[in-house]
């Protein structure tokens, strides 16, 4: 009998098709807390969506990256797309890992629901203003 496998697009790791397959495909506790976070922004923000991008869980707002969430072995990733942003909120940040456009939090995260919102707020701002510039 063959196995078939699903395509990897030559990464060795699965494509996803939904945020469901990607959320199902990690730990239960990893899943919990990424739908926590996709849920909670979402129910925030309606005018939002996600879907998959990069491979990965995203929020889009027609179609501009709002945030990214990726699951790690012993972590999670909270992206922002936005080096300002990451900047803006550093002092917000000081109990995380924090690289150039995201951050780490656990697994286990209990959602900063203040800093996710503030988090959001000011990437949408961001948007508006590089939509601003563009009109």
């Amino acid at each position: 009998m063959k196995v078939k496998k699903r395509p990897t697009g030559g990464t060795g790791k699965p494509r996803f098709n939904s945020v469901e397959e990607y959320l199902a495909s990690v730990d239960p506790t990893k899943a919990r807390t990424l739908r926590s976070i996709i849920d909670f922004i979402l129910t925030e923000f309606p005018e939002l969506e996600a879907k998959i991008s990069w491979n990965v869980p995203t929020i889009h707002r027609k179609g501009k990256y709002v945030v990214g969430l990726s699951a790690y072995k012993h972590h999670l990733t909270f992206s922002a797309f936005s080096p300002r942003v990451i900047e803006e909120f550093q002092g917000r940040l000081g109990g995380y890992v924090v690289f150039k456009n995201c951050f780490q939090v656990p697994v286990d995260w209990e959602i900063d629901k203040e800093l996710v919102r503030d988090l959001v707020v000011a990437r949408l701002a961001e948007l508006d203003a590089e939509a601003a510039r563009r009109n």
